[in-house]
């Protein structure tokens, strides 16, 4: 068999090459970078799939070849089978040849690092098992509610203008505020942190300079955590029984940080722009007929905040959708064309609700384990958003909007919206609470459900949703999720100060019954 990477990395077709305005580069060969990429990638797609079906020969920055994968059970094959298909990046021919160098615009995605997403095996078991034994520690109750907290406190600063840019004043700072929270860094949020989490997967001149920034940051956490314990999650990798030494822990929280930075940045961005320009989607959500948790998993269908993650690295020659694969060639996971595989989704405007086959959140070994705190973030930042600003518009034409994008991800760059000004609501002061899972009663009543509530109405505290999200790895099987009873039962404060605890809760059965409704109803 032969491969089409037959020509030689970085070579450029001559100037006067109609391949300089077409995407296309030696051997003719298309890439994944560049204007036509950026603008217009489920066209790429198209072309793609038309061109060499479920998986075609593709061109990374610099003309590197790597492989795309395009269909849904190809991708699911590509990563279910780590005994085909590797995540150590050291396999990568391109590596190992000098055809890339080590100052790459995607070289903070490549490059080899000891976290698990690069590991296969044993070693992988040992390093995530930390990863999801520490989310597993997580209050996600007191999440949620630092979740409504912080989109609170973003709202507070643009409701009285009448005006704002969602994606700049909202998505792009609400996980970050979030992952600093759980991480235990709350006072590292800011945003020269935000800019670099966004500069650092886009392959630009400056993405190993952010890369570094972030590492920076992150090992000075971890220095901190080694010398005094706090209940937080990056004191729970430093001390889980992996023994992960300190650059494995900063490279996990690098990890965790961007994965889950990224994508709920732009699945926030997605929902609110299905909200603002799609009325069907808008008056579903506003008719009850739609749960905003079903409105985020829609979008995960329709736009992936991941369009794509590199990689997988072949271990021998093998084959793959009708293509010869070489042992060290690269492959993409490609999420957003397997989430429009024609064989599993022929009609693109089918409804999706309940339906969690996408790959929005990879496949395999090495799903991603966190992905619930992405999905909590973008469903109460998004319910919260709209319970303060319901009247919400578009400030300009959906034609207007720009997107900026590369090989992993399409970014909405602004998303200008108005609406009637409206006060700034009061916040509570407290400092952040405790993140730690607190042990419940043996006897106390929980309702379990693995795919998750949708949020509680505004009168109620937050509800709960299990844990996390990174971008690339079949489901860990799901915490318990507690349901939580409406604000309305409890006393307030200052008559609860003076109410024994078990003189204020409803019966267990009672309770129980009240939370199954509430379940039942998607609340």
């Amino acid at each position: 068999m032969t491969t089409p990477f037959h020509h030689e990395p970085g070579a450029v077709p001559p100037p006067q090459c109609p391949a300089h305005n077409l995407g296309v580069g030696p051997g003719g060969l298309r890439r994944l970078y560049g204007p036509e990429a950026e603008n217009d990638p489920a066209g790429l797609y198209d072309k793609l799939r038309a061109e060499h079906g479920t998986v075609a020969p593709v061109l990374l920055h610099g003309d590197v070849p790597a492989w795309l994968v395009l269909g849904h059970s190809e991708n699911l094959h590509l990563t279910r089978t780590p005994s085909q298909f590797s995540r150590d990046s050291r396999r990568w021919r391109a590596l190992q040849d000098g055809s890339v160098a080590p100052d790459h615009p995607l070289a903070p995605i490549f490059t080899w690092q000891p976290v698990c997403v690069f590991a296969d095996g044993a070693t992988h078991e040992r390093q995530r098992g930390a990863v999801t034994d520490s989310m597993e520690r997580i209050d996600t109750r007191g999440v949620r509610r630092h979740i409504n907290r912080f989109s609170n406190r973003l709202v507070n600063d643009f409701c009285q203008k009448g005006t704002a840019d969602l994606v700049g004043s909202f998505a792009e700072h609400l996980p970050m505020m979030v992952m600093c929270a759980i991480f235990g860094m709350p006072e590292e949020y800011d945003d020269r942190l935000v800019e670099a989490a966004r500069d650092m997967t886009r392959g630009t001149e400056t993405a190993v300079a952010s890369n570094a920034h972030i590492v920076s940051v992150l090992t000075r956490l971890v220095e901190r955590r080694r010398d005094e314990s706090a209940p937080d999650f990056a004191t729970w990798l430093v001390e889980h029984p992996a023994s992960l030494t300190d650059v494995e822990v900063v490279e996990h929280l690098r990890l965790i940080l961007i994965a889950a930075y990224e994508s709920t940045a732009n699945l926030i961005a997605n929902v609110l722009r299905m909200v603002l320009t799609d009325p069907r989607f808008r008056a579903r959500l506003s008719g009850g007929h739609m749960t905003v948790p079903e409105a985020v998993e829609q979008t995960l269908w329709d736009e992936p905040p991941f369009t794509a993650v590199f990689g997988r690295w072949a271990v021998g020659d093998t084959e793959l959708g009708g293509q010869p694969i070489k042992a060290g060639d690269a492959l993409l996971v490609g999420i957003a064309p397997a989430n429009t595989d024609p064989t599993v989704r022929p009609d693109l405007t089918a409804n999706m609700e309940g339906n969690r086959a996408h790959l929005a959140f990879s496949g395999g070994p090495h799903e991603c384990p966190g992905q619930d705190i992405g999905r909590a973030i973008a469903d109460v930042g998004v319910d919260a958003l709209l319970m303060r600003l319901p009247g919400l518009e578009l400030a300009v034409a959906e034609s207007e909007l720009r997107w900026v994008g590369n090989i992993m991800s399409r970014h909405l760059v602004e998303l200008p919206v108005k609406f009637a000004p409206s006060p700034q609501q009061e916040l509570d002061s407290d400092p952040l609470s405790v993140m730690a899972r607190a042990a419940r009663p043996a006897t106390e009543w929980e309702v379990s459900s693995p795919s998750g509530p949708a949020p509680a109405p505004a009168s109620a505290e937050p509800g709960v949703i299990p844990p996390a999200h990174l971008p690339d790895e079949v489901p860990e099987p799901y915490p318990p999720v507690a349901v939580p009873e409406p604000a309305s039962e409890v006393p307030a404060p200052t008559a609860a100060a003076a109410i024994p605890q078990q003189q204020r809760r409803r019966p267990a059965p009672a309770r129980l019954w009240q939370a199954v409704s509430r379940w039942w109803n998607g609340h």
